[in-house]
């Protein structure tokens, strides 16, 4: 594996993508300019064929389903990411979806449950 690029915000992870063409795009949900799931869905045009990996603190259950929902194949909390990182990314890049350890916490102690 080999990181081929960086942005700051939103707006750059969509150009540099465009640019790259990357296998593999790890993206925030709360990023400047662009939101993750705006630059997911931006990203989705000129790169189909990239696989989109969420790292975000947020936990929100409707934020995770529309990540999920627009087009990335996994979701991991930061606070999971020094155990799940490497996992996800190999899962993400067979073409398994992969959520978070936190992800399953969050709904078992949630009210609704």
């Amino acid at each position: 594996m080999q990181i081929i690029g960086e942005a700051s915000d939103g707006l750059e992870a969509v150009q540099k993508a465009t640019e790259l063409q990357p296998d593999l795009i790890c993206l925030d949900i709360g990023m400047p300019t662009l939101n993750g799931i705006e630059a997911a869905d931006q990203i989705s045009q000129p790169v189909p064929a990239a696989k989109i990996l969420f790292i975000s603190q947020d936990g929100d259950e409707e934020v995770i389903a529309a990540a999920l929902s627009n087009g990335a194949k996994g979701y991991v909390f930061k606070l999971d990411v020094a155990r799940e990182l490497l996992l996800a990314v190999e899962s993400v890049l067979r073409g398994q979806r992969f959520t978070s350890a936190g992800i399953t916490r969050l709904r078992a102690t949630s009210p609704s449950n």
